[in-house]
């Protein structure tokens, strides 16, 4: 479990619901948005993509920060905006809870591998966005969380 995993379910009780409890959590950010701070043209390129990852997500019913916790609890999705990460534990400090989504609406999170880090691909209501999520990062427990909690949600 990440330094950052444990600080985002220790923070994220305010948001919770009665008996709701935080599986899984990680720090990511819409797909392209790392690439749109390296240069003109990476800005160019990376922004148009973190901005159609955003369009997905909001089709979708979901807002995106960026940074952001995604946090998977028993029954929902939940996307924190969080302070930027810096290292071992530093920042990542949950600031607001952006939006929501029923585990009942989540259809699917799936992780491909890149050299440095994961893209994450969540289908939320039919509409799948990307995000992006350092090395390091516990997606394994949330897609692992997802696979236990979804059938108990509905």
């Amino acid at each position: 479990m990440s330094s950052y995993e444990d600080k985002i379910k220790n923070q994220a009780g305010s948001y919770l619901k009665p008996g709701e409890r935080v599986l899984a959590a990680f720090i990511a950010r819409p797909r392209g948005a790392m690439q749109a701070r390296s240069g003109l043209a990476g800005s160019i390129v990376g922004g148009r993509k973190a901005g159609q990852q955003r369009q997905a997500a909001k089709d979708a019913g979901l807002e995106l920060a960026s940074p952001m916790a995604l946090t998977l609890t028993d029954q929902r999705l939940l996307v924190f905006k969080v302070s930027p990460p810096i290292a071992l534990g530093k920042g990542g400090d949950v600031k607001d809870l952006v939006s929501e989504a029923p585990l009942t609406d989540v259809d699917s999170i799936d992780v491909k591998r890149l050299l440095v880090g994961k893209v994450v691909t969540l289908t939320v209501r039919g509409t799948p966005f990307k995000l992006e999520v350092g090395a390091g990062e516990n997606v394994a427990g949330v897609v692992d969380g997802f696979a236990q909690a979804k059938p108990a949600a509905g």
